[in-house]
């Protein structure tokens, strides 16, 4: 027997956390989503979230600080950064610190699946995020 991949999707946008869980468990993965940082953080479902996929701006904690944050803790989870307000300075500063991948909204489903499998493969980096 297969274990399915556990998702979570962070996102304060519920249309697009929606959607992406939504699309993620009809693809067979076991997905949740959450509406900000802290809620996942509250929820201690780091343990068991094979593939992380945040907004990278949200209020109070970014998906990028969270990631920060999850790596700095000895909990670091291969990451998925979406933004609907591309900045290459953040992309180049994200994927230099071990983001898996940096996606803009509105992703397909090919680029998001391409994305998790890339992920699932990513060996995350254990070093601080460089300001």
């Amino acid at each position: 027997m297969t274990i399915k991949p556990s998702i979570a999707v962070i996102d304060d946008d519920e249309s697009v956390r929606e959607a992406t869980t939504s699309l993620l468990r009809s693809l067979g993965f076991i997905a949740k989503g959450f509406a900000s940082a802290d809620e996942f953080l509250d929820s201690n479902r780091a343990l068991i979230t094979s593939c992380l996929i945040a907004d990278v701006q949200m209020p109070e904690i970014s998906g990028l600080a969270l990631y920060g944050q999850l790596v700095a803790a000895g909990r670091a989870i291969p990451t998925i950064l979406i933004t609907a307000y591309p900045d290459d300075a953040i992309r180049e500063r994200a994927l230099n610190a071990g983001v898996a991948a940096y996606l803009i909204k509105p992703f397909s489903e090919q680029e998001l699946l391409s994305s998790i499998d890339k992920a699932l493969k990513h060996k995350v980096l254990l070093s601080p995020i460089k300001p």
